[in-house]
């Protein structure tokens, strides 16, 4: 079975739940135009998330949450727990964005941890990878990247597989308006697959959707996903508008 093209928005500290609502119902209308064809999704800041969720209930995007706790509950102050996005309707959950590990410290440890948290509630995560510039100009890429792979699914199950989405971000691509070429991002994205197939097996890392993370847009959407095994993307400063997020879905699609 083909993987489906996945888009994800992740907003970061963007929008005031007003600004969220009136995101969220122009999204609704002008993404309604892919039907099924292709999963969405935008990931709003934790105080818009109630708001995002009613706007786009019963429409074809979802939401998700850029965060979450390993804990149910407890003196952990400024988190949120899993329970506390299930009720809320939450869908999909971001783990382990590179700014989170690069500010706030996390680790291929409580990324693991919050990853089983989500599974636990029966959100998808969107695990983030990525390596550095002077990483990559290292040469240590790949090496970078089984580590955190090995390290943040550990432990998990093929069936655990089925409801993760692996996002690969470069990080010396993440806003700076830099970008892979799509060669240089499908060879990545096919050492991801085969890490995956080494750890689980060839069908959980052909089933498995790869989303780019690294200054996607309308203009290069259609060339990365075009390459085998990239599969969408998770977007940063062009999903906070929707003419532009809207466009680069139905590049993306081609």
């Amino acid at each position: 079975m083909a993987r489906k093209t996945f888009i994800a928005g992740n907003w970061k500290m963007n929008k005031t739940a007003a600004e969220t609502k009136a995101l969220a119902e122009a999204l609704k209308e002008s993404l309604a135009q892919f039907g099924d064809t292709v999963t969405m999704a935008v990931c709003p800041t934790f105080t818009s998330l109630a708001t995002a969720v009613e706007v786009l209930k019963g429409s074809n995007v979802k939401v998700g949450a850029q965060n979450i706790h390993w804990a149910d509950n407890g003196a952990f102050t400024g988190e949120i727990s899993g329970a506390m996005l299930k009720e809320i309707g939450v869908e999909y959950v971001i783990i382990g964005h590179s700014e989170r590990r690069q500010y706030f410290g996390e680790t291929d440890e409580t990324v693991n941890k919050r990853i089983k948290a989500a599974l636990k509630y029966e959100l998808k995560p969107i695990v983030c990878i990525g390596e550095t510039l002077e990483e990559r100009e290292g040469n240590k890429t790949n090496c970078v990247l089984a580590k955190q792979l090995k390290g943040g699914l550990a432990d998990l199950s093929a069936a655990d597989m089925a409801k993760i989405t692996i996002a690969y971000e470069p990080v010396w691509a993440i806003g700076t308006g830099k970008t892979a070429t799509p060669e240089m991002a499908q060879e990545t994205h096919a050492f991801i697959r085969a890490t995956l197939a080494e750890m689980f097996g060839a069908d959980v890392a052909e089933a498995t959707v790869i989303q780019y993370g690294g200054s996607m847009k309308a203009e290069n959407a259609g060339a990365l996903t075009a390459q085998k095994d990239i599969d969408g993307g998770l977007i940063g400063g062009a999903a906070l508008k929707a003419d532009s997020f809207t466009a680069l879905i139905a590049n993306a699609q081609k």
